[in-house]
């Protein structure tokens, strides 16, 4: 098996709606989330030992122990492989982290369900759907959506898919200012947990009708992370000053996303903002789009 490369993109949550919490803590979701067509890149290659190496702007301070969801989901996976009557020989792992850290666009969770993908291909593995699925919600909730890499309506925990097919693809810019936040935080600062679940989606395809759709929809956790974070707020006044049609923080944050018409506005946003702000990680990102294979 010669090397296998997958990608990681980021996942970005066009909405985010808490609409309960669990006994247990987990708070549920009604979500729409979507992915770029770059992002992280996770290599994998069979050898003689196992081995994890790092690389990238923002891998510094990372973990390469079993702290790392990487290393977490190969352990999780050879397991599940062996047990099933496969063979899992050693494997060397490198990502390179092209992503911030703790931002509210999948991350860690997309990591290592790129791992995932890349060991199945290593390794010739076959496991059932609802194994993998199962083993990707073990690794953390946002796993299962980010294996499936397309546009979904998230529910439940997270784990709860179901695709969204007439999602066109979207031009962002993401912006984050390299302050991360922390997920419980920001859940912690919920002034309430019954908010209304996301109103129904647009059944056209039209990119002028997605937009309307979504300035009718929320990110929950966006004024508590604001909180943390206020920052965020002049980053999405920012992207409004630079003709974002929308203009709203991804999950957690502190990653916010503004959506363009045009690939060529998005472009020259990110050279405006990189030019105000250099400290600042700014990048135009296309999405994938949900009539695709």
């Amino acid at each position: 098996m010669s090397l296998v490369v997958e990608t990681a993109p980021a996942k970005i949550n066009l909405a985010l709606h808490v609409t309960g919490q669990r006994e247990d803590g987990y708070h549920l979701l009604d979500s729409l989330v979507t992915f770029t067509e770059r992002g992280d890149l996770l290599t994998a290659r069979l050898a003689d030992t196992d081995d994890f190496t790092l690389s990238g702007p923002f891998s510094k301070g990372l973990e390469t122990d079993g702290g790392n969801l990487v290393i977490r989901a190969r352990d999780l996976l050879r397991d599940a492989v062996q047990a099933a009557g496969g063979d899992t020989p050693p494997v060397v792992l490198h990502l390179e982290k092209n992503l911030p850290v703790a931002s509210g666009i999948g991350g860690g969770s997309a990591d290592a369900a790129a791992a995932l993908r890349a060991l199945m291909r290593v390794w010739n593995a076959t496991l059932p759907d609802a194994t993998l699925a199962t083993l990707a919600l073990r690794l953390g909730a946002d796993v299962p959506m980010c294996l499936a890499g397309r546009p979904a309506i998230a529910r439940g925990v997270g784990e709860d898919l179901t695709p969204v097919t007439t999602l066109p693809s979207l031009n962002l810019l993401l912006v984050n200012p390299l302050k991360p936040v922390s997920t419980p935080e920001t859940f912690r600062r919920l002034a309430r947990r019954d908010n209304p679940p996301m109103e129904p989606l647009p059944s056209s395809f039209a990119l002028t009708d997605w937009i309307d759709f979504l300035a009718g929809q929320r990110n929950d956790l966006e004024p508590a992370a604001r909180q943390i974070v206020p920052e965020i707020g002049f980053i999405t006044t920012l992207m409004n000053l630079t003709g974002a049609r929308l203009a709203c923080m991804s999950g957690s944050g502190a990653t916010c996303f503004g959506l363009y018409e045009t690939r060529e506005a998005a472009r020259a946003a990110e050279r405006n903002l990189r030019s105000a702000q250099p400290g600042w990680f700014v990048q135009a990102m296309t999405t994938v789009s949900g009539d695709e294979p």
